[in-house]
């Protein structure tokens, strides 16, 4: 929702600004082209300020919930990534087959205390953690 002049104006700037609109009963377009400021980016900075204090349209986000917001999905991003990592993690270190099609022979209760580590379905094909034996 940002905009190219957002960043261009400090807070304390947009604020006076803000002030200026709500204290001279001019409207948004005189104010900003007195101040050099674009009608919209001030437009933009009332109307945000307005929901920031409670009086903005029925389920628009606050500068607080809609900075919670990113910072939620941000964590949440990072979260499933991690998730991702511990499940490649958790396949390796339990000797599942890579092997499309192919699983672990008997599942984790057949490896589990057997010593073999990997697939035993095949021969000729060993997947798996190392030190695999295969079937014989």
């Amino acid at each position: 929702m940002g905009n190219k002049y957002t960043k261009r104006y400090s807070a304390e700037y947009r604020r006076d600004a803000i002030a200026l609109v709500r204290s001279s009963g001019r409207t948004v377009t005189e104010v900003a082209r007195e101040l050099g400021v674009s009608p919209e980016s001030l437009r933009n900075w009332v109307r945000r300020d307005q929901t920031d204090r409670g009086d903005g349209a029925p389920g628009e986000l606050t500068s607080a919930e809609r900075e919670e917001l990113k910072r939620l999905r941000r964590q949440n991003r990072e979260q499933q990534q991690t998730i991702e990592i511990l499940k490649k993690a958790t396949a390796e270190s339990m000797g599942r087959c890579n092997i499309p099609g192919r699983t672990v022979a008997g599942g984790v209760a057949g490896w589990r205390g057997s010593g073999v580590r990997g697939c035993r379905t095949s021969r000729s094909v060993r997947c798996g953690g190392g030190g695999g034996t295969g079937s014989r």
